[in-house]
């Protein structure tokens, strides 16, 4: 390698971390069908709760049929009819019957699932039968602690908070990407993620979760602090565990129904698994609000 002209070695470009991380997608098309997704959750989580758990079996459902279709190429063959019958039957269980039905929703999806598919004969029955299973705790079983929490009365703020915590995780690891990002987070997985973005998304959901416990749910500060660092961590780690998947299968979004997003898959990889630690944070943590 030819020595640079201060003497030292120059990089492949491709192993230098960006200073500042380029928007992939039209902003502009991002922004607006976010606000009107968010426009649209709020009002049917403040008007009518029904509506709000419709709206989420329809998008669950939808990113289900993402996927299916995604791992296709793969040679995967997801059984879609009974894991679509999942979706309604853990959702509306968990927000019907709360816990014990959701767990009674989850384990029929799971035998129906390995009965379902046993007239495709037995080449590839476990890999399909795993990747449903995997899909059915991924996509429907996670979304039901929201339904967990719409259910009780305070549950549209719980709901609201939630989703807060996710997108300011979204925002400041992307804003702090762009402004500041030069050290890789995960370069194999995703190469636009960086530390620097990790500390804006903590900075983000630190200060929206300890503004919401407060102000939405009268709660104590030190449990909106666990909340942010929690809802950190998983989000960011939901956006990962979606890249690892896309990256496998060989694509670079699950689907195109929203301009600037991708998929649906794409929009709930940061809010599944949070859904899971808000649910558990401020149940553990944050009376009902009566």
């Amino acid at each position: 390698m030819t020595p640079s002209p201060a003497g030292e070695d120059e990089r492949p470009a491709e192993e230098e971390a960006p200073r500042r991380r380029r928007p992939g997608r039209n902003l502009a098309a991002a922004v607006v069908v976010g606000v009107l997704m968010g426009a649209v959750v709020i009002a049917s989580l403040f008007i009518v709760k029904a509506v709000f758990l419709a709206l989420v079996v329809v998008a669950v459902g939808v990113a289900v049929i993402e996927l299916s279709r995604a791992l296709q190429p793969a040679g995967v063959g997801l059984p879609l009819i009974p894991l679509l019958a999942g979706v309604v039957g853990m959702l509306v269980g968990a927000y019907v019957g709360q816990t014990p039905a959701l767990v009674g929703a989850l384990g029929l999806t799971t035998l129906v699932v390995c009965v379902g598919r046993l007239p495709g004969g037995r080449e590839g029955f476990v890999r399909d039968v795993t990747a449903g299973v995997f899909v059915a705790l991924y996509v429907p079983f996670l979304a039901s602690f929201a339904m967990l929490m719409l259910r009780q009365e305070d549950g549209p703020f719980r709901v609201v908070l939630f989703v807060a915590v996710t997108v300011a995780s979204d925002v400041g690891g992307y804003v702090a990407g762009v402004l500041f990002g030069r050290h890789r987070l995960a370069p194999s997985i995703s190469p636009g993620k960086t530390w620097e973005g990790v500390a804006g998304s903590t900075v983000f959901c630190l200060a929206v979760g300890v503004a919401g416990v407060m102000i939405l749910l009268h709660g104590t500060w030190w449990a909106g602090l666990i909340l942010g660092i929690a809802a950190t961590v998983t989000a960011t780690l939901g956006d990962l565990v979606e890249s690892m998947l896309k990256r496998d299968i060989g694509i670079k979004d699950m689907g195109s129904l929203l301009p600037g997003h991708g998929g649906v898959m794409d929009r709930l990889d940061s809010l599944l698994p949070t859904a899971l630690v808000s649910w558990l944070v401020l149940s553990l943590l944050v009376p009902v609000v009566t």
